[in-house]
This record gives structure tokens, sequence and C-alpha cells, in this order.
């Protein structure tokens, strides 16, 4: 579903983007509206898809132990019906918490969230006894997160933010 974006839209999604739980009087507040055509644009946004949901950023420092890891993967063959025998098979694992199909010599870039490294072994020796088609795998563990960020969407867009 196409939609037309004005600032006010854009400035919408940028702040609930960093702060999905803003009151709507709030919200309203910023982007220069009274509160009901902003709850107004904002079903609109949701009704459009553009909004897919509210969730909570939790500080998994302060939760538990983890690692953080990014696998870049390669596939043995390169048909249709191989990508969806690895696409499928890592649904089931909860610890991925990102995957990406991607180009220049390589498939798939996954992320992955666990306990440790040995937790993170046991689940790519799963991967490769279940014959998923997983040709090879380069594993990079994420040691100190630098940058965390929402896409400036005004910028994707070619416009300037309010």
């Amino acid at each position: 579903m196409a939609i037309a974006l004005d600032p006010r839209d854009i400035r919408i999604l940028e702040v609930l983007t960093s702060e999905g739980r803003i009151s709507k009087s709030e919200l309203a507040r910023r982007v220069n509206l009274s509160p009901s055509p902003c709850w107004e644009r904002i079903k609109r946004l949701e009704k459009a898809g553009l909004i897919k949901g509210y969730h909570a950023e939790i500080d998994l420092v302060r939760l538990s132990v983890h690692v953080v890891i990014f696998v870049v993967l390669e596939l043995e063959s390169h048909r249709a019906e191989n990508f969806r025998i690895f696409e499928n098979a890592i649904e089931k694992y909860p610890e991925v918490t990102g995957c990406w199909a991607i180009g220049g010599g390589v498939d798939y870039l996954m992320q992955v969230v666990t306990l440790d490294i040995n937790s993170y072994q046991r689940m790519i020796d799963e991967l490769l006894e279940a014959k998923v088609g997983l040709k090879r795998y380069f594993t990079y563990v994420v040691t100190k997160e630098v940058k965390s960020a929402a896409p400036a969407l005004a910028h994707l867009l070619g416009q300037q933010s309010e």
C-alpha cells in the first residue's frame, strides 16, 4: 500500500521509533498538531503497515550475561529450494535475532544473541548435522557495541526533519 508522507508523518515516525511509549498528547505537541489529528495520522500509518509494532528496548547487559555474534554463512547450493530449507531451519532458533540474505560472495548475515560461545557452537553444530545446506560459516564475536540507532527516516526519504 503506497502512502504519501508529509514532514509531520515522518516526524511522527521518527519520534515513535525512539520513544514508542510516548503519550499521544506529548507526541501531538512535539509534531505541532492537536491530539485528534495526530491520532488519526498514527492510525493511518499503522493501517498502511509503516508501523509494524511497539517494542521495549531491553538493556541485555543489565539483564544477564550473554554474547552477541554475527555469522556470515554460505550455502552449498544456490537453488531457491536450498534457500527455503535454510531459512525454515533457522526459524526454530530463538537465539537467532536477525538474518539477512546478502550479496557479495556469501549468502546470509545472521545475528545471534545467546548465553555463551558454547551455546552458540551447539546451535551451529545442530545446523551442520541437520544438513540444511550450510557449506561454511565465519563467526564474529561482538566485543563492544559502538552504535545502535534507528534509521534516519527523513534522510532516507531525502527530506529534512522538522
